[in-house]
């Protein structure tokens, strides 16, 4: 499995990719994460009933959710996420519509609450022209203790493997730290015996999450080895008390710093780390079934085999999507990444949220031809549908948009 982190205008949503080969077109016949009695389908309202600052620059704030019904929650997998639809206010014409934003659990499953952590996301250094993100903004500034939002039930294919014996290896960097809280914490109490490396990647100090816990954390449970990396640490960060490593969590690191034999690795953070530390653990001969990942930012981690199958995939001949409901047909000249941006790109109208293929607000009925994704997305979609934003056409396709 791996898995893919995607933050578009600053929103953090979840998508999972897999090192193993992924199907190239969707299935009825392709299991979905079975669902706990307890899960509810659609939206159900949560209450703020906390929220705290994890890090020096309050730049991550952790938001703890109640059911308002009072209810009991179903467990969740270490790693899965929540779907929040948000309505927004003073948003212009994007407040006559609710937007959907997907944010990862960082706690252990507690039957009274959720816990997700948002990091602050501002227009990018160097384009400040570009909007600072919406939700997470609309998160930190907006939601206060008391407010009620609406949630849907915990979902994503990427978790943690809470059976095999075999020692985990913990890969954040910067905000991709919160799902590997899950795991830890998960990991910790389920399962005593089981090594745990933890490797946390970030600039220094002031952005670290956590920092307190995961010391208490590693100080109680022997089992667990807690590696800090700071990348650009602060004049007064103090190596050994601070931090273990100066630099970036890399292979080499890896390499001297693990023991030998088999570990499942699970890796969560930027598109460059991903780009480069993924490939190389398979290069090094972690077996693919060994390898989950997730990234954040706008390129996707693309691994040898995964490109190979997209290509064998790809339309031989030029095909055409024919928007039903819009009354047109294009011509799919391989330009877009996916069917959303192409039908965007044409001025047809399509719902969407997280654009990585978790929360399913794009998803579409295909009344004709196939469709192929290089990753299995995180949302299933029903059977004789597919979703837009991770969607490419294999043959000519009919959209019900």
């Amino acid at each position: 499995m791996l898995l893919q982190l995607l933050v578009v205008t600053g929103i953090a949503v979840w998508r999972r990719n897999s090192a193993a080969p992924a199907s190239a077109a969707p299935s009825a016949a392709e299991p979905a994460v079975a669902r706990h009695p307890l899960a509810w389908s659609g939206t159900r309202d949560f209450r703020v009933i906390r929220r705290d600052y994890e890090d020096p620059a309050h730049s991550q704030c952790s938001f703890y959710l109640a059911p308002v019904d009072g209810a009991a929650l179903p467990p969740f997998k270490p790693g899965q996420f929540l779907t929040f639809q948000l309505q927004l206010a003073d948003t212009g014409a994007a407040a006559q519509r609710p937007i959907t934003r997907c944010y990862s659990l960082s706690d252990q499953p507690d039957p009274a609450h959720y816990r997700v952590t948002i990091k602050r996301v501002p227009a990018p250094a160097d384009r400040p022209d570009l909007p600072a993100g919406v939700s997470s903004n609309y998160f930190h500034d907006q939601v206060q203790v008391g407010d009620v939002l609406q949630v849907r039930a915990p979902s994503g294919h990427f978790y943690l493997d809470a059976a095999s014996p075999t020692p985990v290896v913990l890969v954040g960097g910067g905000i991709g730290i919160t799902p590997m809280m899950s795991m830890l914490r998960c990991c910790l109490a389920g399962q005593p015996g089981r090594t745990v490396h933890l490797y946390y990647g970030l600039r220094n100090s002031q952005e670290q999450a956590f920092k307190q816990t995961l010391e208490q954390l590693a100080s109680a449970h022997p089992q667990m080895h807690l590696q800090v990396v700071y990348s650009r640490p602060a004049a007064d960060d103090v190596p050994g008390r601070d931090y273990q490593h100066a630099g970036h969590v890399n292979l080499a690191l890896l390499r001297q710093q693990l023991p030998h034999g088999p570990h499942q690795f699970y890796v969560c953070g930027p598109a460059p780390m991903m780009e480069t530390l993924v490939p190389e653990l398979l290069t090094w001969g972690v077996p693919p079934q060994d390898v989950h990942f997730e990234a954040f930012g706008p390129a996707s981690v693309r691994l040898p085999a995964a490109s190979a199958q997209a290509a064998s995939s790809a339309p031989a001949t030029p095909v055409e999507v024919r928007f039903s409901q819009s009354g047109r047909t294009l011509p799919w000249d391989g330009q877009q990444a996916n069917l959303l941006d192409f039908a965007e790109r044409h001025g047809v109208a399509v719902d969407s949220g997280c654009r990585s293929g978790g929360c399913g607000s794009c998803e579409t009925r295909l009344r004709k031809g196939t469709v192929s994704y290089a990753n299995r997305p995180d949302h299933d979609p029903v059977p004789g549908h597919c979703l837009l934003c991770v969607a490419r056409p294999t043959s000519d396709v009919e959209l019900e948009a």
